[in-house]
Protein backbone atom coordinates (compact mmCIF):
# COMPACT_ATOMS: atom_id res chain seq x y z
CA UNK A 1 0.00 0.00 0.00
CA UNK A 2 2.65 2.48 0.99
CA UNK A 3 4.44 1.92 -2.67
CA UNK A 4 1.14 2.15 -4.53
CA UNK A 5 0.77 5.82 -2.84
CA UNK A 6 3.97 7.03 -4.23
CA UNK A 7 3.41 7.75 -7.34
CA UNK A 8 0.51 9.93 -5.92
CA UNK A 9 2.82 12.21 -3.38
CA UNK A 10 5.05 12.73 -6.28
CA UNK A 11 2.35 14.03 -8.60
CA UNK A 12 1.29 16.27 -5.75
CA UNK A 13 4.44 17.67 -4.75
CA UNK A 14 5.13 18.03 -8.53
CA UNK A 15 2.18 20.14 -8.84
CA UNK A 16 3.02 22.02 -5.35
CA UNK A 17 6.32 22.73 -6.82
CA UNK A 18 4.48 24.27 -9.94
CA UNK A 19 2.52 26.64 -8.29
CA UNK A 20 5.10 27.63 -6.09
CA UNK A 21 7.13 28.66 -8.99
CA UNK A 22 4.57 30.19 -11.24
CA UNK A 23 2.65 32.42 -8.66
CA UNK A 24 5.19 34.83 -8.71
CA UNK A 25 4.09 35.69 -12.41
CA UNK A 26 0.22 35.15 -12.03
CA UNK A 27 0.48 38.22 -9.72
CA UNK A 28 -0.07 41.91 -10.55
CA UNK A 29 2.19 44.23 -8.31
CA UNK A 30 0.96 48.38 -8.24
CA UNK A 31 3.78 50.28 -6.62
CA UNK A 32 3.08 53.76 -5.56
CA UNK A 33 4.52 56.52 -2.70
CA UNK A 34 3.77 56.45 0.65
CA UNK A 35 3.75 59.94 1.14
CA UNK A 36 1.16 62.18 -0.27
CA UNK A 37 2.33 64.41 -2.99
CA UNK A 38 1.94 68.40 -2.69
CA UNK A 39 2.25 70.58 -6.07
CA UNK A 40 2.09 74.38 -5.94
CA UNK A 41 -1.20 75.89 -8.08
CA UNK A 42 0.00 76.28 -12.27
CA UNK A 43 2.63 73.67 -11.73
CA UNK A 44 3.34 70.40 -12.91
CA UNK A 45 2.59 67.23 -11.08
CA UNK A 46 4.58 63.47 -11.83
CA UNK A 47 2.23 60.93 -10.05
CA UNK A 48 4.59 58.17 -10.07
CA UNK A 49 3.26 54.42 -10.32
CA UNK A 50 5.11 51.35 -11.27
CA UNK A 51 3.84 47.26 -11.89
CA UNK A 52 4.90 44.31 -12.67
CA UNK A 53 3.40 41.31 -14.42
CA UNK A 54 3.87 39.67 -17.60
CA UNK A 55 2.22 42.27 -20.08
CA UNK A 56 0.13 40.55 -22.86
CA UNK A 57 -2.48 41.02 -25.19
CA UNK A 58 -5.16 41.53 -22.47
CA UNK A 59 -3.27 44.74 -20.31
CA UNK A 60 -4.61 47.47 -19.71
CA UNK A 61 -4.09 50.63 -17.33
CA UNK A 62 -6.27 53.00 -16.09
CA UNK A 63 -5.77 56.32 -14.39
CA UNK A 64 -9.41 57.75 -12.24
CA UNK A 65 -9.45 60.61 -9.52
CA UNK A 66 -11.85 60.85 -6.54
CA UNK A 67 -12.44 64.12 -4.89
CA UNK A 68 -11.72 64.61 -0.85
CA UNK A 69 -13.63 62.92 1.85
CA UNK A 70 -15.40 60.65 -1.02
CA UNK A 71 -15.07 56.51 -1.42
CA UNK A 72 -13.18 55.40 -4.47
CA UNK A 73 -16.08 53.70 -5.79
CA UNK A 74 -17.13 57.23 -7.04
CA UNK A 75 -13.90 57.85 -8.60
CA UNK A 76 -13.85 59.24 -11.39
CA UNK A 77 -11.80 58.12 -15.06
CA UNK A 78 -8.57 60.04 -16.05
CA UNK A 79 -7.64 58.13 -18.93
CA UNK A 80 -6.94 54.51 -19.82
CA UNK A 81 -4.98 52.28 -21.77
CA UNK A 82 -5.91 49.40 -23.61
CA UNK A 83 -5.36 47.33 -26.91
CA UNK A 84 -2.21 49.71 -27.31
CA UNK A 85 -4.23 53.15 -27.66
CA UNK A 86 -4.49 55.95 -24.46
CA UNK A 87 -7.73 57.36 -24.36
CA UNK A 88 -7.91 60.62 -22.07
CA UNK A 89 -11.20 61.34 -20.61
CA UNK A 90 -13.01 63.34 -18.40
CA UNK A 91 -12.45 67.36 -17.06
CA UNK A 92 -8.86 66.64 -17.15
CA UNK A 93 -8.10 65.08 -20.21
CA UNK A 94 -6.08 68.08 -21.88
CA UNK A 95 -3.89 68.13 -19.02
CA UNK A 96 -2.99 64.14 -18.27
CA UNK A 97 -0.74 62.46 -19.97
CA UNK A 98 2.00 59.37 -19.18
CA UNK A 99 5.23 60.06 -19.20
CA UNK A 100 6.04 57.14 -21.15
CA UNK A 101 3.61 56.19 -23.55
CA UNK A 102 3.10 52.93 -24.36
CA UNK A 103 2.83 52.10 -20.83
CA UNK A 104 4.38 48.52 -21.40
CA UNK A 105 7.05 48.31 -19.42
CA UNK A 106 6.37 48.54 -15.78
CA UNK A 107 6.10 52.56 -16.07
CA UNK A 108 2.85 54.50 -15.74
CA UNK A 109 3.44 57.45 -14.61
CA UNK A 110 0.48 60.07 -14.74
CA UNK A 111 1.39 63.71 -15.65
CA UNK A 112 -0.89 66.82 -14.87
CA UNK A 113 -0.07 70.04 -16.24
CA UNK A 114 -1.30 73.33 -14.65
CA UNK A 115 -2.51 72.03 -11.70
CA UNK A 116 -5.50 73.74 -10.24
CA UNK A 117 -7.28 73.29 -6.47
CA UNK A 118 -9.86 71.42 -8.10
CA UNK A 119 -7.21 68.57 -8.71
CA UNK A 120 -6.66 68.27 -4.81
CA UNK A 121 -7.90 64.84 -3.93
CA UNK A 122 -6.90 60.91 -4.63
CA UNK A 123 -5.61 59.28 -7.43
CA UNK A 124 -5.97 55.53 -8.44
CA UNK A 125 -3.60 53.95 -10.60
CA UNK A 126 -4.72 50.67 -11.82
CA UNK A 127 -3.47 47.24 -13.94
CA UNK A 128 -5.20 45.00 -15.05
CA UNK A 129 -3.51 41.90 -16.75
CA UNK A 130 -5.63 38.95 -17.22
CA UNK A 131 -5.37 35.73 -16.29
CA UNK A 132 -3.02 37.92 -13.33
CA UNK A 133 -6.04 38.72 -11.01
CA UNK A 134 -4.50 36.94 -8.09
CA UNK A 135 -3.42 40.28 -6.12
CA UNK A 136 -5.33 43.69 -6.34
CA UNK A 137 -2.93 45.73 -8.69
CA UNK A 138 -3.90 49.44 -7.56
CA UNK A 139 -2.63 51.89 -6.01
CA UNK A 140 -3.82 55.06 -4.43
CA UNK A 141 -1.96 58.65 -4.28
CA UNK A 142 -3.00 61.68 -2.30
CA UNK A 143 -2.26 64.71 -4.09
CA UNK A 144 -2.51 68.65 -2.65
CA UNK A 145 -2.45 71.87 -4.47
CA UNK A 146 -0.70 74.20 -2.66
CA UNK A 147 -2.43 77.70 -2.85
CA UNK A 148 -1.62 80.74 -0.84
CA UNK A 149 -4.32 82.12 1.31
CA UNK A 150 -6.34 84.27 0.32
CA UNK A 151 -6.67 88.00 1.99
CA UNK A 152 -8.71 86.97 4.83
CA UNK A 153 -11.95 88.45 6.14
CA UNK A 154 -11.99 90.53 9.54
CA UNK A 155 -15.16 91.11 12.03
CA UNK A 156 -15.98 91.65 15.41
CA UNK A 157 -18.39 90.79 17.84
CA UNK A 158 -19.65 91.10 21.09
CA UNK A 159 -20.14 93.70 23.98
CA UNK A 160 -17.66 96.15 22.75
CA UNK A 161 -18.35 97.89 26.50
CA UNK A 162 -16.26 98.60 29.38
CA UNK A 163 -16.31 95.28 31.40
CA UNK A 164 -17.74 92.94 28.14
CA UNK A 165 -16.50 90.74 26.09
CA UNK A 166 -15.34 91.09 22.35
CA UNK A 167 -15.04 88.25 19.70
CA UNK A 168 -12.69 89.13 16.90
CA UNK A 169 -12.93 86.76 13.76
CA UNK A 170 -10.27 86.22 10.89
CA UNK A 171 -10.99 83.76 7.77
CA UNK A 172 -9.80 83.23 4.30
CA UNK A 173 -11.82 81.73 1.74
CA UNK A 174 -8.84 80.18 -0.07
CA UNK A 175 -5.40 78.44 1.07
CA UNK A 176 -4.28 74.86 0.78
CA UNK A 177 -2.46 73.72 3.22
CA UNK A 178 -5.23 75.61 5.44
CA UNK A 179 -3.75 78.42 6.90
CA UNK A 180 -2.92 79.25 10.68
CA UNK A 181 -3.97 82.54 11.99
CA UNK A 182 -2.47 84.56 14.55
CA UNK A 183 -4.12 88.13 15.51
CA UNK A 184 -1.25 91.17 16.79
CA UNK A 185 -2.40 94.60 18.04
CA UNK A 186 -0.61 98.06 16.12
CA UNK A 187 0.47 100.78 17.79
CA UNK A 188 2.47 101.49 20.72
CA UNK A 189 -0.38 100.36 23.47
CA UNK A 190 0.21 97.63 25.57
CA UNK A 191 -1.15 94.87 24.50
CA UNK A 192 -4.25 92.77 26.09
CA UNK A 193 -2.71 90.60 29.66
CA UNK A 194 -2.66 87.07 28.62
CA UNK A 195 -5.67 86.26 31.15
CA UNK A 196 -8.03 88.70 29.55
CA UNK A 197 -7.04 87.29 26.09
CA UNK A 198 -7.78 83.58 24.40
CA UNK A 199 -6.32 83.08 20.67
CA UNK A 200 -7.19 80.20 18.07
CA UNK A 201 -5.22 79.59 15.87
CA UNK A 202 -6.90 77.13 13.55
CA UNK A 203 -10.18 78.76 13.54
CA UNK A 204 -8.37 82.52 13.56
CA UNK A 205 -10.62 83.73 16.18
CA UNK A 206 -9.17 85.90 19.21
CA UNK A 207 -11.38 86.23 22.18
CA UNK A 208 -10.97 89.48 24.57
CA UNK A 209 -13.17 89.84 27.91
CA UNK A 210 -13.12 92.00 30.89
CA UNK A 211 -12.91 94.74 28.61
CA UNK A 212 -11.32 98.25 29.49
CA UNK A 213 -10.46 101.37 27.47
CA UNK A 214 -6.86 100.97 26.65
CA UNK A 215 -8.16 97.98 24.85
CA UNK A 216 -9.23 100.54 22.15
CA UNK A 217 -6.80 100.18 18.63
CA UNK A 218 -6.45 98.58 15.47
CA UNK A 219 -5.75 94.59 15.32
CA UNK A 220 -4.06 92.79 12.67
CA UNK A 221 -4.98 89.39 11.80
CA UNK A 222 -2.34 87.28 9.68
CA UNK A 223 -3.14 84.56 7.58
CA UNK A 224 -0.16 82.00 6.62
CA UNK A 225 0.97 78.66 5.39
CA UNK A 226 4.07 77.39 3.39
CA UNK A 227 2.61 79.25 0.26
CA UNK A 228 2.61 82.76 1.70
CA UNK A 229 0.60 85.23 4.08
CA UNK A 230 -2.42 87.50 4.16
CA UNK A 231 -3.56 90.24 6.16
CA UNK A 232 -6.25 92.36 7.19
CA UNK A 233 -7.14 94.85 10.24
CA UNK A 234 -10.21 96.19 12.02
CA UNK A 235 -10.56 98.57 14.80
CA UNK A 236 -12.15 98.12 17.84
CA UNK A 237 -13.77 100.85 20.12
CA UNK A 238 -14.43 100.04 23.74
CA UNK A 239 -17.05 102.79 25.13
CA UNK A 240 -18.03 103.63 29.01
CA UNK A 241 -21.64 103.17 29.48
CA UNK A 242 -20.81 105.65 32.70
CA UNK A 243 -20.09 108.26 30.55
CA UNK A 244 -22.24 108.07 28.51
CA UNK A 245 -24.69 108.40 31.13
CA UNK A 246 -23.03 111.96 32.75
CA UNK A 247 -23.12 113.25 29.30
CA UNK A 248 -26.64 112.67 28.82
CA UNK A 249 -27.28 114.26 32.37
CA UNK A 250 -25.53 117.09 31.22
CA UNK A 251 -27.04 117.73 28.26
CA UNK A 252 -30.56 117.45 29.43
CA UNK A 253 -29.66 120.53 32.04
CA UNK A 254 -28.79 122.40 29.35
CA UNK A 255 -31.22 122.05 27.91
CA UNK A 256 -34.00 122.86 30.71
CA UNK A 257 -31.62 126.08 30.92
CA UNK A 258 -31.73 126.84 27.67
CA UNK A 259 -35.70 126.64 27.82
CA UNK A 260 -36.57 128.80 31.26
CA UNK A 261 -34.09 131.51 29.27
CA UNK A 262 -36.12 131.46 26.47
CA UNK A 263 -39.17 132.06 28.99
CA UNK A 264 -38.06 134.41 30.56
CA UNK A 265 -37.10 136.48 27.81
CA UNK A 266 -40.61 135.85 26.04
CA UNK A 267 -41.62 137.10 29.21
CA UNK A 268 -40.02 140.47 29.81
CA UNK A 269 -40.55 141.28 26.33
CA UNK A 270 -44.49 140.75 26.33
CA UNK A 271 -44.14 143.18 29.82
CA UNK A 272 -42.39 145.45 28.24
CA UNK A 273 -44.80 145.97 25.21
CA UNK A 274 -47.50 146.10 27.61
CA UNK A 275 -46.06 149.24 28.99
CA UNK A 276 -45.83 151.13 26.16
CA UNK A 277 -49.61 150.79 24.87
CA UNK A 278 -51.71 153.67 26.06
CA UNK A 279 -54.35 153.33 29.49
CA UNK A 280 -57.23 154.17 26.96
CA UNK A 281 -58.31 153.23 23.24
CA UNK A 282 -61.02 154.36 20.75
CA UNK A 283 -62.68 152.87 18.21
CA UNK A 284 -63.23 153.87 14.73
CA UNK A 285 -67.31 154.81 15.58
CA UNK A 286 -66.49 156.36 19.06
CA UNK A 287 -67.38 159.81 19.49
CA UNK A 288 -65.81 161.96 22.31
CA UNK A 289 -68.03 164.66 24.49
CA UNK A 290 -65.80 167.11 23.18
CA UNK A 291 -65.80 166.44 19.33
CA UNK A 292 -67.16 168.99 17.11
CA UNK A 293 -70.31 167.75 14.49
CA UNK A 294 -69.21 167.14 11.11
CA UNK A 295 -70.43 170.74 9.08
CA UNK A 296 -69.68 172.71 12.20
CA UNK A 297 -67.18 175.56 12.18
CA UNK A 298 -64.41 176.22 14.79
CA UNK A 299 -65.27 179.01 16.19
CA UNK A 300 -64.77 179.05 19.88
CA UNK A 301 -68.06 180.06 22.30
CA UNK A 302 -67.12 181.63 25.26
CA UNK A 303 -68.65 181.08 28.28
CA UNK A 304 -68.95 183.46 31.13
CA UNK A 305 -67.24 182.44 34.20
CA UNK A 306 -69.43 183.45 37.11
CA UNK A 307 -66.35 183.31 39.28
CA UNK A 308 -64.28 185.80 36.90
CA UNK A 309 -67.11 187.70 35.72
CA UNK A 310 -66.32 186.52 31.51
CA UNK A 311 -69.29 186.46 29.28
CA UNK A 312 -70.49 184.63 27.22
CA UNK A 313 -70.82 184.43 23.28
CA UNK A 314 -74.10 184.09 22.19
CA UNK A 315 -73.55 181.92 18.60
CA UNK A 316 -74.40 183.31 15.70
CA UNK A 317 -77.62 182.32 14.11
CA UNK A 318 -75.52 181.18 10.59
CA UNK A 319 -73.87 179.10 12.96
CA UNK A 320 -77.26 177.67 14.50
CA UNK A 321 -78.42 176.96 11.58
CA UNK A 322 -76.06 175.12 9.97
CA UNK A 323 -75.34 172.69 12.61
CA UNK A 324 -79.22 172.18 12.61
CA UNK A 325 -79.32 171.77 8.98
CA UNK A 326 -76.01 169.37 9.37
CA UNK A 327 -76.84 167.20 12.35
CA UNK A 328 -79.91 164.89 11.15
CA UNK A 329 -77.06 163.64 8.67
CA UNK A 330 -75.42 161.86 11.05
CA UNK A 331 -77.54 159.98 12.13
Amino acid sequence: HAMAGLPGLLLCAALLGFVCLGAPGLAVEVKVPVEPLSTPAGKSAELTCSYSTSVGDNFALEWSFVQPGKPVSEAHPILYFTNGHLYPTGSKAKRASLLQNPPTRGVATLKLTDVQPSDTGTYLCQVNNPPDFYTNGLGLINLTVLVPPSSPSCSASGQTSVGGSAALKCSSSQGAPRPVYNWVRLGSSPAPSPGSMMQDEVSGQLILTNLSLTYSGTYRCVATNQMGSASCELTLSVTDPSKGRVAGALIGVLLVVLLLSVAAFCLLRFQKERRKRPKETYGGSDIREDALAPGISGQTSVRADSSKGFLERPPSAGSATTTKSKLPMLV
